[in-house]
């Protein structure tokens, strides 16, 4: 292992890609991820690998589209408008079973919104925002050094199940600075990818398209695609409970906003109440598992988020109607407050929060008084 590097949170992830064999960037600048490109503009080159900025989010996709059928690790990131614009290609790379890491750096919408943090996104990472029936693998991390962790597995990920994998961070991850150690990477083996168009001397042509026109193969294959699906649900999904054991309640949270929930939590503990924190790190699939061990003994869950609730959907098929689902949110841009958390977990304690169906019609939403 290194030593800690103090590092910005986009020029952790962008190194540690490169760590992992990405020698292939293409993208186009966007706040707040843009020291992601600048960082490997000026990297790649040091190693062997190619750096382009494309003329559109469009382009780009398309241009990973290549690379990533030609064998190898590449890398793209952008932030929200920019990952929409690149629906129809990233639905093209999963339908072709292409191999790929996405950084999105989320931030405040709709439409161009601001360039402050949000997780307004989630919808459109696990839920597929372009057509057809696919999936990516979301990982959804916390701290830098996570995230810097998660992008070394990505591209271990992507190639085994030949899939899209996306890492989902938010402004603040993007922009904050903290200390990351390297793993040590002199060991790392690229697989052997025959599948790929690298030239057919000595074997068949290999063919890689999305195209399938007669509707029995095109079922077949998308009935295929699912089978690997399950498979990533199965082999993948990772998460952490925090006090899992006792608790009584559970606050519900992913990436930096599981960072203040954690906070809360602790305090709560501390004033003798009996709370746990449920922190997925696959946003897909998503880790029903956390919830049906814990369910059974639990009087609630508050699901926290930046977002007006995309991902108490998620929550509430997990915990099935067995135990009521609370939400509190902030949006565009705006971070939820630990103050107005631990209030918000305080009333859902107290009964004087209702469920989410109910809050959302009658208070419009989770902003702090």
């Amino acid at each position: 292992m290194s030593e800690p590097v103090l590092m910005k949170g986009n020029e952790a992830i962008a190194e540690a890609a490169i760590r992992a064999g990405c020698r292939f960037f293409f993208g186009y600048p966007i706040t707040p991820q843009n020291e992601i490109p600048e960082y490997m503009s000026k990297r790649l080159p040091e190693v062997g690998g190619v750096f382009l900025q494309a003329e559109s989010e469009v382009s780009s996709i398309n241009m990973v589209y290549g690379a990533a059928g030609a064998g190898g690790r590449v890398l793209i990131s952008s932030s929200s408008p920019g990952i929409s614009l690149m629906q129809e290609g990233i639905s093209y790379l999963a339908g072709s079973e292409l191999p790929c890491v996405i950084v999105n750096m989320s931030r405040g919408g709709p439409g161009l919104g601001g360039i402050q943090p949000s997780q307004a996104d989630y919808f459109q990472a696990t839920k597929g925002g372009g057509h057809g029936d696919y999936r990516l693998i979301v990982y959804g991390p916390a701290t830098i050094q996570e995230a810097c962790n998660l992008m070394m597995k990505a591209f271990d990920v992507a190639d085994k199940y030949r899939n899209p994998v996306m890492v989902l961070g938010d402004g603040m991850i993007g922009q904050m600075m903290e200390p990351v150690v390297f793993p040590d990477t002199s060991e790392v083996r690229l697989p052997e990818k025959p599948w790929a168009t690298t030239g057919n001397e000595g074997r068949k042509s290999n063919l890689i398209s999305s195209i399938i026109l007669d509707p029995e193969e095109l079922d077949a294959h998308n009935w295929r695609l699912q089978e690997k699906y399950n498979r990533i649900r199965e082999n993948e999904v990772m998460y952490e409970v925090a006090h899992g054991d006792d608790s009584e309640w559970f606050l519900v949270a992913y990436g930096t906003v599981a960072r203040i929930c954690r906070k809360v939590m602790e305090q709560a503990r501390k004033n003798g109440v009996k709370v746990g924190l449920i922190r997925p790190i696959t946003l897909w699939p998503f880790p029903d598992k956390a919830f049906k061990d814990v369910v059974h003994k639990a009087k609630g869950f508050l699901c926290v988020e930046m977002s007006t609730g995309q991902m108490v959907e998620d929550v509430r098929l997990a915990v099935n109607g067995k135990a009521p689902v609370y939400f509190y949110g902030r949006t565009g841009g705006a971070v939820p407050n630990p103050k107005s958390v631990e209030k918000r977990l305080y009333e859902m304690i107290s009964g004087k929060t209702p469920v989410v169906s109910d809050y959302w019609e009658k208070r419009g939403g989770g902003a702090a008084e």
